[in-house]
């Protein structure tokens, strides 16, 4: 492996997550891959987050408002996992989150904002494609239960859609170059309930390793990246995450 790059500010080593859906299903919140994935049960579903999809078919974004105002993220609590991550963070060791998720657990369990990267944005703020405002998704499903099947910008008719990135959406440049300037510098880089397969995203994981970083894979299924991982853990992430993250509790 080639030598670690300084942690971004020196200090302690940092340790940094990429986060998918797996880490999630604890909460109530089903993955999309696994073999109980929403595009397992549903294929049609992959649709209502395609941006093509979404931006030329107007049934298309009807069902996903349905699809919003019924999504299990509003119920959603932070699980063991989440938690996890929130204490290693509170007792001082230099923590980065990069998440592939939009419920916001992390920081509800207690990760500070700023220490949070949200590659595909976040669920509960809502953006117009046309001039760019954003406002609250709880304001825009205000609007759907009172009978907007479609609701449009209030400030120039655009087309609203959730604040996070679909499917043929490129990520934001500024996210995504702060994750790979995380994973350049990190020493322990995990990659937890993620599948690794999606791109720019997946690719962060040899990008650590690439620079020297320990690489451990918390996931129930085979990854493209499981060969270059000094550890690959299949047990259930809820139990797996607290029991490795306690090692750097006592080192």
């Amino acid at each position: 492996m080639a030598e670690r790059d300084s942690a971004p500010g020196g200090g302690a080593p940092l340790v940094a997550f990429l986060t998918g859906a797996g880490i999630s299903t604890d909460s109530g919140i089903p993955d999309y891959r696994g073999p109980q994935g929403v595009w397992r049960k549903d294929p049609e579903a992959e649709k209502l987050v395609t941006y093509d999809h979404y931006m030329t078919d107007p049934d298309v974004r009807r069902r996903s408002w349905l699809m919003r105002g019924e999504s299990p993220v509003w119920r959603a609590r932070p699980n063991a996992a989440h938690e996890a991550v929130a204490r290693l963070e509170a007792a001082g060791v230099p923590v980065r989150v990069i998440t592939q998720n939009v419920d916001g657990l992390h920081q509800a369990a207690g990760v500070p904002a700023r220490k949070v990267l949200e590659l595909h944005g976040n669920a509960r703020s809502v953006v117009c494609t046309e001039c760019g405002a954003r406002s609250t998704m709880a304001d825009a499903l205000e609007r759907v239960a009172a009978g907007e099947e479609d609701p449009d910008c209030l400030a120039c008719g655009g087309i609203l859609k959730s604040a996070t990135v679909m499917f043929g959406q490129a990520l934001d440049p500024k996210v995504l170059g702060e994750a790979m300037a995380v994973a350049r510098a990190c020493e322990i880089f995990y990659a937890v309930g993620t599948s690794l397969q999606v791109q720019p995203a997946a690719s962060l994981a040899g990008l650590a390793a690439e620079h020297g970083a320990q690489l451990v894979v918390v996931n129930a299924e085979p990854t493209p990246y499981d060969a270059l991982a000094d550890e690959v853990v299949r047990d259930p992430i809820g139990t797996a995450l607290p029991r490795l993250l306690a090692r750097h509790m006592t080192a």
